[in-house]
């Protein structure tokens, strides 16, 4: 192929990514432009530089309670979608049993199911159960939706174990627990800690599940929603949504360096295991 033609290719794939990234981040870039904006109304041209809706969010007691509320929903989420997750990975690594596939896909349904579809089942199951709308119920329907993520970041972080440092654990007869915790758990660890990240990024800004399950306690993304309705609380808002983006963006590069740490170190134990071997 003509070298003339590898680079007019390329510059054909530089164009379409650029074009892409910035169809699909250039409303994100809105939000702290119009977050540091003077102006009550979201428009352009802008009105000056102010930090006056940022000072606004301390003094709503509110929003103080979503977040709150959404911090309890996160973090029990993401504890709870890892645990499960963890099981299911380690299951899926080591072991062989029969309809292992089909519990598997089963298992990351959610993934593919319109959220919408999944919150109104949910809220159709529970009202048949009889239980009331609470926290607990969308900590309920979060782990749901999150388990498969913890899944699919745990499946790569155990299928990337080498065996034979749990066979030399065994072979100095250390038991099941002890193999697990002394090598096992150090070797998945960042894998467990980029899981959380996650679990903890999308629970925080989900808002569908929450909507249809949460009761009086209202959780951040629904918090978010009720403010819509009324013009005057619109640079808050964007002043809180930028918050949220950088706390989400964050998360997610602090997830991905967890991820790749311990795809590093794994790689790293296995080939010092495959020397000393």
């Amino acid at each position: 192929m003509r070298p003339g033609h590898n680079s007019k290719r390329f510059s054909w794939l530089t164009i379409y990514a650029v074009g892409y990234m910035l169809f699909l981040y250039a409303p994100v870039i809105l939000l702290p432009l119009f977050a540091f904006n003077s102006s009550t109304i979201i428009a352009f041209p802008l009105s000056g530089f102010t930090t006056e809706w940022f000072t606004v969010l301390l003094n709503n007691a509110a929003l103080g309670e979503s977040v709150e509320n959404s911090l309890i929903v996160a973090v029990s989420t993401a504890i709870l979608s890892t645990l499960l997750g963890a099981c299911a990975a380690r299951a899926s690594a080591r072991y062989r049993f029969p309809g292992q596939r089909g519990m598997i896909a089963f298992i990351m349904l959610p993934l593919v199911l319109p959220e919408i579809i999944v919150a109104v089942a949910l809220l159709v199951l529970l009202m048949q159960l009889g239980l009331s709308l609470s926290l607990w119920t969308v900590i309920g329907g979060h782990t749901l939706i999150c388990v498969p993520y913890s899944i699919a970041i745990l499946s790569s972080a155990f299928h990337g174990l080498d065996r034979s440092l749990e066979e030399a654990s065994f072979d100095l007869g250390e038991t099941s627990w002890g193999t697990f915790k002394r090598v096992t758990f150090p070797l998945v660890l960042p894998g467990v800690i980029s899981s959380l990240l996650i679990c903890f990024t999308i629970s925080l800004d989900e808002f569908i599940i929450a909507f249809f399950l949460t009761g009086t306690d209202a959780t951040l993304p629904v918090y978010i929603w009720s403010q819509l309705r009324f013009p005057t609380k619109l640079p808050s808002i964007m002043a809180l949504g930028t918050i949220l983006l950088a706390l989400s963006v964050i998360l997610l590069i602090l997830a991905e360096w967890f991820r790749q740490r311990s795809a590093k170190r794994q790689g790293v134990e296995a080939s010092a295991a495959g020397g000393f071997l």
